[in-house]
């Protein structure tokens, strides 16, 4: 039993763990460390914005500043070196320039103009995701040599619409690439420990009791009567610990089961080995009762045609029970042959009546063609047959009747064998196809019904006990075989 019960579950070599595949909890931190990454670029690319956004905000800042100063202090003090001192306030800025309400002047250095300025940032109605789309520009895109701000004016200088500079951008895109590079080792520290103690946590709490369920699993297979390989489940009280009582309580009971089955294989095998003995035995006695049956004596004349009966009843109950004990059925040897012969050859075999008068109307299709070995079909029905016939003379039903029909429904052919006598106690009727357990008469088997199913089957068919208002009716559906 243990070696077929290991054979049954043994994974195929398709399903079987590789040493170069990644296990669950190597999955486990490659997508803790990418959902990781993913979290930190959405952070990323803000911060960097925002970044960005400060830099030239400190500029702007600056100039507005200057261009106050300037617009405060009188002409005559405007000189060339405040200008250039004021300028040089502003890191980066090339150029400063005022406009609005008629007043225009421009802050250069020295006496020559800006250069033309090849990219314009406008910060006076900037869209929701323009610091986004020019932190990306200014990282990506090349650098132009000069770049145009636009901003408003100072609060508190009425005469001043906005405020221009011009700027060179390379060293706000050195001071972004400064801070994405602390970013990327901040966020791959933080990312590392954060996967660390994520995947332990989830391999203490998931991980490691699923590969305990899975390994039990295992060793539970390869020998399912061993009371010892059943899980003790922990004092978990969440779905891991549901399962591993779900699981051994499966494992009790599948345990249980195997070795019932296990108890019961031997006894159907020492029964076996009974019945031939005994089958031998009454054989032997039947041949005495047989000579007895010569003798003269009243007495022996009454009492040997019954224990003649029930010795011949006793050697078919042993060849039922030996019979149902082989390993399985026969293939079935199939042919399209007339169903309508084969009943007529089981009605020749049948003895009807055992002195109660039972009419037989066969009304199978004389055309009827039916895909199936002539043999074992002729089992199935012989048993039903015989079956009706012993319940209606037991029964000794008035009008006794037996009717047999058939009919084709696309590539199935049904047969039905109906009587009308007392029917199928309805204690019986859930155990029908159970061996040893349908039978109501004396002398019974219990084997006859177990045995046509399977025979049925075997045929990729189906036998059922239909509801009628009288008797009993047992329908048998055979397919035609599908085109190889």
């Amino acid at each position: 039993m243990t070696t077929i019960a290991s054979r049954a579950v043994e994974p195929p070599a398709s399903a079987r763990t590789s040493p170069y595949r990644l296990g669950l909890s190597g999955r486990l931190i490659l997508l803790t460390l990418l959902f990781m990454m993913v979290a930190q670029v959405l952070v990323y690319v803000p911060s960097l914005a925002s970044f960005r956004s400060s830099w030239i905000s400190d500029r702007v800042m600056g100039a507005q500043m200057i261009a106050l100063a300037i617009s405060a202090a009188p002409p005559d003090a405007r000189s060339g070196e405040m200008k250039a001192r004021l300028l040089g306030a502003v890191k980066g800025a090339q150029a400063i320039g005022v406009r609005g309400h008629g007043t225009e002047w421009l802050l250069t250095t020295g006496d020559e103009s800006p250069p033309p300025a090849n990219r314009e940032i406008d910060l006076r109605a900037p869209p929701w995701y323009g610091s986004v789309r020019g932190a990306l520009r200014t990282l990506l895109v090349p650098i132009p040599a000069a770049t145009r701000i636009v901003a408003p004016g100072p609060p508190g200088a009425s005469g001043m619409e906005w405020v221009e500079i011009v700027l060179d951008e390379r060293p706000v895109r050195e001071a972004m690439l400064a801070c994405s590079r602390r970013f990327l080792v901040v966020s791959l520290v933080l990312s590392g420990i954060t996967s660390g103690l994520l995947y332990l946590a989830l391999y203490v709490l998931v991980v490691r009791p699923v590969r305990r369920l899975s390994e039990n699993l295992t060793e539970f297979a390869a020998a399912p009567e061993d009371a010892s390989r059943i899980i003790r489940p922990s004092a978990r009280t969440d779905e891991i610990g549901a399962a591993e009582r779900a699981l051994a309580g499966m494992e009790i009971a599948l345990a249980a089961e195997l070795r019932q089955k296990r108890r019961l294989a031997e006894l159907g095998l020492a029964v076996s080995k009974i019945n031939h003995e005994l089958r031998n035995m009454l054989t032997t006695a039947q041949l005495l009762g047989d000579r007895l049956g010569t003798v003269q004596d009243p007495a022996v004349q009454r009492i040997a045609p019954r224990l003649i009966r029930t010795l011949a009843r006793a050697i078919e109950y042993c060849g039922a029970t030996l019979a149902y004990g082989r390993v399985t059925e026969p293939a079935p040897q199939r042919r399209r042959v007339r169903l309508k012969e084969v009943v007529a050859d089981q009605l020749g075999l049948t003895e009807l009546g055992h002195g109660h008068p039972i009419a037989v109307v066969d009304e199978v299709p004389a055309d009827l063609i039916v895909d199936a070995d002539p043999e074992q079909l002729g089992r199935v029905l012989l048993n039903l047959i015989r079956n009706a016939v012993e319940a209606l003379a037991r029964a000794k039903t008035p009008e006794a009747r037996i009717l047999i029909s058939a009919s084709r429904a696309g590539s199935i052919v049904r047969c039905r064998v109906a009587d009308n006598g007392p029917g199928i106690p309805a204690k019986v009727r859930d155990r029908l196809f159970s061996a040893f357990q349908a039978s109501e008469r004396s002398g019974g088997t219990g084997l006859g019904l177990p045995v046509a199913e399977e025979l049925v089957r075997l045929h990729g068919g189906t036998i059922v006990l239909e509801e009628t208002p009288q008797g009993a009716c047992f329908c048998i559906a055979i397919p035609d075989r599908t085109a190889s």
